[in-house]
């Protein structure tokens, strides 16, 4: 990348140099106006804005609006919406999972001990005398030497496993990426390995610290409708049903086994472990609500002077978990921090290019849905680009804006990743701060937000984050902060906007985002994967003749 000397001061030079009586002063980011976004997308009149519901129509409203009003094109022909067309599955009643052995039954209760849900298209599932066998970590990476499968049979059985991967569990850097979560730690991976390896079912252990996240937090997530892609074949080559476990439910199903889960457990942790048979056999039956429903991604974009098929991309999912009617009292998910504040701050950036001196290249601002269901809408434009990804220079994500004041630092998840980085450093300098990495990388962040579905297409994603050192109070203060949110906020009824949240640290991130897009806009760099990354020869590939 070339070195590129361009400061925050240079840029408030050349808008001063805009400013006279024709042409407005450009847009500043400021608290008041996040703020208000915050509120109105967080409020109890949208009902926590879960797709499909009064929630979506209202969230596209008022986007579509802020967009226009902004000043953006719509970047899908002449309108603001993609369609995202989806399937919603939804487990009804309350199931109950048996167990059976040699050595007696245990019944699995919905929610108290487990979770079940299919993602195939179908009002009933059956899942009768299924054998159980214990796979580890439910892994096969041919890359790494690691297949938790080889030389055993899941057809038509139902596979037991764990969360995250070896590397976690041993935190030896050798193994996988060490505390650092893989790809092949995450729930997703897991379950779609065991459809792949035939299994008719499959039941992840839930451990608080492996998953980085409580188990009413899979109770929330794992509930209600689960969204999926539309499948051709209607979800068939998928497990018949799919269930997470609770730690106490596994030790349970364990003792029933007559087998010793720690000693398991720590035996799967090494190259060469080998499925365990358990001697069991499963069963549950219910009834599911099935539909197909269509989702709508909202984009916008500011045409370059110069270059305008080319094109930077800033990305916030408006959607979150939606109501749920069995809580009582407030069974609203507003999910104020995840992600009003990134949809608000996707406004506020968008108004800010919109009425600021036109960049070069294009820009794009697009606030996707179903991020909580598994990055559907992401996945979805990824699959179905508005503009072609080969012309996409790169992006940034947000996810989750500060909401307790200025840092010394700015967290990058998946830092070292790509050359966006250097670009992201050079207006911080700017900012008196510093980039660090993930302080957090067990938990499998750069996985779990929308940049990942571009990346695997090969798109150089920024994924940045809120810094962990407080400009005034420091790393504990901010510690303490992300443990009271896990606890009472993330994926709960407790995410809601505050009127005593400091807003400072968002601006001045999104200053830091908006500026660091404008020196890839005004540039005619292609920032690159970094050497060994998974997603470099994707991109490699897709730039080749251009």
């Amino acid at each position: 990348m070339k070195k590129l000397f361009v400061s925050v001061a240079a840029f408030a030079v050349l808008a001063a140099c805009g400013d006279t009586a024709e042409t407005p002063a450009p847009y500043e980011i400021n608290e008041t106006a996040l703020a208000s976004h915050i509120k109105t997308l967080a409020s109890d009149e949208f009902g926590g804005r879960a797709p499909a519901t009064k929630g979506e129509e209202l969230t596209v409203a008022y986007l579509t609006k802020e967009f226009k009003e902004a000043g953006l094109s719509p970047a899908n022909g002449g309108k603001y919406t993609q369609d995202v067309p989806l399937i919603s599955v939804e487990t009804l009643g309350a199931p109950i999972l048996t167990i059976s052995g040699e050595n007696g039954t245990e019944a699995f209760a919905y929610r108290n001990d487990m979770v079940v849900w299919t993602r195939r298209a179908q009002t009933e599932t059956s899942l009768a005398d299924s054998e159980l066998v214990f796979v580890g970590y439910g892994i096969n990476a041919p890359e790494r030497g690691w297949n938790d499968y080889e030389g055993i049979d899941v057809t038509d059985k139902t596979v037991v496993m764990m969360i995250n991967d070896p590397g976690f569990a041993t935190q030896n850097d050798a193994l996988f990426n060490g505390n650092a979560m893989t790809y092949y730690g995450r729930w997703d991976y897991k379950f779609d390995e065991a459809a792949r390896q035939g299994a008719a079912g499959a039941i992840m252990i839930h451990e608080t610290k492996p998953a980085a996240y409580p188990w009413n937090t899979v109770d929330a997530s794992w509930t209600g409708p689960q969204f999926d892609t539309i499948r051709p074949d209607g979800g068939a080559s998928l497990s018949q049903a799919e269930s997470w476990i609770t730690t106490g439910a596994a030790d349970r199903l364990f003792k029933l086994a007559g087998l010793d889960r720690a000693a398991l457990q720590k035996a799967a942790e090494t190259p060469g472990f080998k499925a365990v048979p358990m001697n069991l056999k499963a069963a549950t039956s219910f009834e599911s609500k099935v539909g197909n429903v269509n989702s709508q991604n909202i984009a916008g974009v500011v045409k370059g002077s110069k270059y305008p098929d080319e094109y930077f991309i800033y990305m916030a999912h408006w959607d979150h978990i939606g109501t749920d009617p069995s809580i009582e009292g407030d069974g609203i998910y507003n999910g104020a921090l995840d992600n009003a504040t990134g949809t608000g701050g996707l406004i506020e950036l968008a108004r800010a290019f919109a009425s600021g001196e036109q960049p070069e290249r294009s820009v794009m601002f697009i606030a996707v849905t179903a991020e909580e269901q598994g990055l559907l809408g992401s996945a979805y434009y990824a699959a179905n680009p508005l503009v072609p990804l080969a012309d996409t220079v790169g992006g940034i994500n947000m996810d989750g804006l500060n909401n307790f004041g200025p840092t010394n630092d700015v967290t990058v998840t998946g830092y070292g990743n790509s050359e966006l980085d250097n670009y992201l450093r050079q207006i911080a300098e700017t900012q008196g701060r510093v980039l660090a990495p993930d302080a957090y990388p067990e938990k499998g962040g750069f996985y779990r937000s929308d940049h990942f579905e571009l990346s695997k297409e090969g798109v150089p994603m920024l994924y940045p984050n809120s810094g962990n050192d407080h400009k005034e109070k420091g790393k504990e203060y901010v510690a303490e902060i992300r443990k009271e949110y896990l606890r009472v906020g993330y994926h709960k009824p407790g995410d809601e906007y505050s009127d005593d949240w400091d807003l400072s640290g968002a601006v001045e991130d999104l200053k830091l985002y908006e500026l660091t897009g404008r020196l890839i806009l005004n540039s005619r760099d292609w920032p690159k994967w970094s050497e060994g990354s998974e997603f470099k020869a994707k991109r490699d590939a897709q730039r080749k003749g251009k």
